[in-house]
């Protein structure tokens, strides 16, 4: 996230004519690029709370199309992602025909594929095993947050007019 050339990539490719899409942590890439600035966005569940130092509006969904930018929660959505765009630029038709040539038929083996889903214990399995990542996550967007973004004015009675 802190690789210039990378970023500087996403900005110059985020036109508002060309579809900028996001899948899974990709979306704290686009927030350090900057294009996520007051858009609504998703992105895998242990980055969600990072969306707002990127200042983007965060949507509890696994696909999000605001305009020109499309972002998928995890990488399964990424899949689904994929449809959402095919069938905005070629029709719902096209979208389910390539669904049905890649045999897209969600069915898990296992119901753990959100917290709320998982078993405890996997959970927090997960948790241990991510802090680091999660931590070196989390404070970049903090520094981003700090270097970049404006902080909202404080409302006191006396800008109340």
């Amino acid at each position: 996230m802190q690789d210039e050339e990378l970023l500087d990539f996403i900005r110059r490719h985020a036109h508002p004519e060309r579809v900028l899409f996001s899948v899974c942590t990709g979306a704290l890439l686009c927030g350090a690029a900057g294009v996520l600035v007051g858009r609504q966005v998703t992105t895998h569940w242990s980055a969600r709370r990072l969306m707002s130092y990127y200042g983007a509006v965060l949507t509890d969904a696994r696909v999000v199309v605001d305009g020109n930018l499309i972002t998928a929660a995890g990488v399964t959505a990424g899949l689904d992602a994929a449809l959402v765009l095919v069938s905005l630029l070629r029709g719902d038709a096209a979208a389910q025909e390539i669904q049905l040539a890649i045999e897209y038929a969600p069915n898990p083996v296992f119901q753990s594929g959100t917290p709320e889903a998982a078993p405890a214990e996997v959970l927090r399995s997960f948790q241990r095993k991510y802090e680091p990542v999660g931590t070196a996550r989390e404070t970049e967007a903090i520094r981003y947050a700090a270097n970049t973004l404006t902080p909202p004015k404080e409302k006191c009675d006396a800008d109340i007019s």
